[in-house]
This record gives structure tokens, C-alpha cells and sequence, in this order.
């Protein structure tokens, strides 16, 4: 026989270091060369378990306990079990998944990081700076949260926030307005509602409630009248209210802007070719509409003939008639 235990099994027997040989197996050469048999050295990385860090210099006997060489585990918590249950830094471990690895390394054991990136809610701004206790959110030593919005830790926050308005009538996507590097800091953006801000709703800056009366941030309508309703029914000059026909209160930026609710404009040929200016009126609607409250109501005569039926010469018409309502039947162009 040529294996070295035929001729070595009583230095086997004995040996010792740097542990019992009895756990090993007697494949001798694994560790020993034929030029000095006391100078044995083993490759734990044959094993498919490499040693790293600490572990290279950790006595065999610390993982190898009652002599045992036939360990197929190898997780951490296989024999850091006892320092699992202990660890009270950062937190209890108890509720803590037993991947050790995951903070861990073999280098320092007491020197664990854990990268809250790989739980899928990475912390940043004040949520990482200056660290925060891992209990602020993970109460009562919950690490098994699965619900990351914002509310769901800043609900109180939310309830007793008064700036600009009480929150009590927002949507609690907190994100829409808030960051997390200042909670305080928080910018709305109108824009990103149905109804943008443009012109004198946003210089001089408006307060919320000039719109949003009694913290009404959910049911307000879209449209100008919503708002500007009483306007509508005061102007008089001309008057709006009385003539819905010429002034629909559904229409307001047909002749407004937000630019600045006066002057306005209005498209005077959708119901006759005569320029807003006819006569040099210059937009002035009482020059020919008499009547503020109905437009239908107009007159020709004050500037053709001066209001004059006896001085007003229409020659080649026969039977001619002189009045307003006469001279628009033949003259509608102008």
C-alpha cells in the first residue's frame, strides 16, 4: 500500500494540532508534503467554504466544535446564532432576517452596514442625513413594512399642518408638494392641476383661500364663472346677466383674460359686419346700443342725419322710412 496513513496512522492517531485528527480524513497529503510532515497546512478553500477576514485567524475549534469536520452549513447564523440573538445595535436583531451577510462582512462582525436601497425604499435627504434612529419608522421594532408613502409615517404631520391652509381638505400624496430634504420647505405646483395659474391669478401671489373657500381643495369648478359669478351679475355696463344671449356666463375668456379682467374684447362680427369701430366708436358699445341691459336695441340715426327726420334727404328711395331699425334692413354691411 503507498497511501500515507499505511505507514502514518500513529502519527494520525496522535496528532493534535491544530486540532484532533480524528475528525479528518486520512487522505494525508491534502495537507502534508514528503519534505517536513510537522509543517501540514490545510486549504479551507478545497472545502468550497474559502476563508476571508477574521475567519483565517479564528482556531479551527471555534467553528469545528466537538471535533466535527463534516459541516455541510454554511450561513452566518449557523454559528453566529448567539451574537443574532444579543445584538441590540442598531436595534434588536430579532425581527431581522438571518442573511447576516446582508450587513455583514468577515472582516469586522461589529461593524455592520446596511444598505436600505435593497429593501426597494432607498433613504435620502433628511431620511438619511443626520441618520435617523431606525425606530423613528420602524416602530416597535416592525422592519416588516411593506407601505412606504409618506402619509403613512407623517400622518401626524399632516393632521396638524396649517400652512399655507389646514391640510385636512388636501390629497395626502404628500409628495406633490414635500421632499425629503425638508419637510417645511414645501412648493405647490398649480400647474400640475387641472387649472393652471396664469396672469393676476398668480402676481400679485394669491392667497389659497381667495379660491379655495372654506378649505375646499377637492370640488372646485374649472370654469371662470365658478368664481366670478357676482361680476357677472353686476356688470352693468354693458350688463351681462340681462343678456346671456350676447354674454353666456359659461364663456367668460371668450372676451377676458387673466391678464386683467378689463378691457375685454369682443368679436362684434359674429353677429353683424359692422366693425367694433363703425363710425369711429372705437369699441365704445354705447355709441350705437342705447340700452346697456339689450343689445338688440341700437340706433343709426344719431350719427346718419343727425336725429333729424325733416333735414335727412334719401333720394332714388321710394317710401323711405327714417329709423334705426329701416336703415339696418338695407345698409347691414355698413
Amino acid at each position: 500500500m503507498t497511501t500515507c496513513v499505511s505507514c502514518h496512522q500513529a502519527a494520525y492517531n496522535t496528532a493534535k494540532t491544530p486540532v484532533d485528527h480524528t475528525g479528518f480524513p486520512t487522505t494525508c497529503e491534502q495537507c502534508h508534503d514528503t519534505v517536513v510532515w510537522t509543517d501540514g497546512k490545510f486549504d479551507h478553500t478545497a472545502t468550497g467554504w474559502p476563508l476571508t477576514g477574521t475567519h483565517l485567524t479564528t482556531p479551527c475549534a471555534s467553528c469545528h466544535t466537538n471535533n466535527n469536520y463534516n459541516i455541510t452549513v454554511t450561513t452566518c447564523v449557523s454559528c453566529h446564532q448567539a451574537a443574532y440573538n444579543t445584538a441590540k445595535t442598531p436595534v434588536d436583531h430579532t425581527s431581522f432576517p438571518t442573511t447576516c451577510e446582508q450587513c455583514h462582512d468577515t472582516v469586522v462582525w461589529t461593524d455592520g452596514k446596511f444598505n436600505h436601497s435593497t429593501t426597494g425604499f432607498p433613504l435620502v435627504g433628511a431620511h438619511m442625513s443626520p441618520p435617523l434612529p431606525c425606530i423613528n419608522c420602524h416602530v416597535n421594532s416592525n422592519y416588516n413594512i411593506t407601505v412606504t408613502t409618506c402619509i403613512s409615517c407623517h400622518q401626524a404631520a399632516f393632521n396638524g399642518a396649517n400652512t399655507p391652509v389646514p391640510h385636512t381638505g388636501f390629497p395626502t400624496t404628500c409628495e406633490l408638494c414635500h421632499d425629503t430634504v425638508l419637510w417645511t420647505d414645501a412648493t405647490f405646483n398649480h400647474n400640475n392641476t387641472p387649472f393652471p395659474l396664469t396672469g393676476l391669478h398668480t402676481v400679485p401671489p394669491r392667497a389659497c383661500a381667495d379660491c379655495h373657500v372654506n378649505n375646499n381643495y377637492t370640488t372646485l369648478p374649472l370654469t371662470c364663472i365658478g368664481c366670478h359669478l357676482t361680476l357677472y351679475n353686476t356688470t352693468t355696463n354693458p350688463g351681462h346677466a340681462a343678456q346671456p344671449t350676447f354674454f353666456p356666463s359659461a364663456q367668460c375668456s371668450t372676451c377676458h383674460t387673466t391678464a386683467g379682467w378689463l378691457p375685454a374684447t369682443f368679436n362684434h362680427t359674429q353677429y353683424t359686419r359692422f366693425s367694433i369701430n363703425h363710425g369711429n366708436a372705437n369699441g365704445v358699445c354705447a355709441t350705437c346700443h342705447t340700452n346697456s341691459n339689450d343689445y338688440s336695441i341700437f340706433q343709426c340715426t344719431r350719427c346718419h342725419g343727425g336725429d333729424n327726420t325733416n333735414n335727412f334727404n334719401h333720394p332714388n328711395v321710394n317710401g323711405y322710412v327714417y329709423n334705426s331699425v329701416n336703415c339696418y334692413q338695407c345698409h347691414s354691411g355698413g
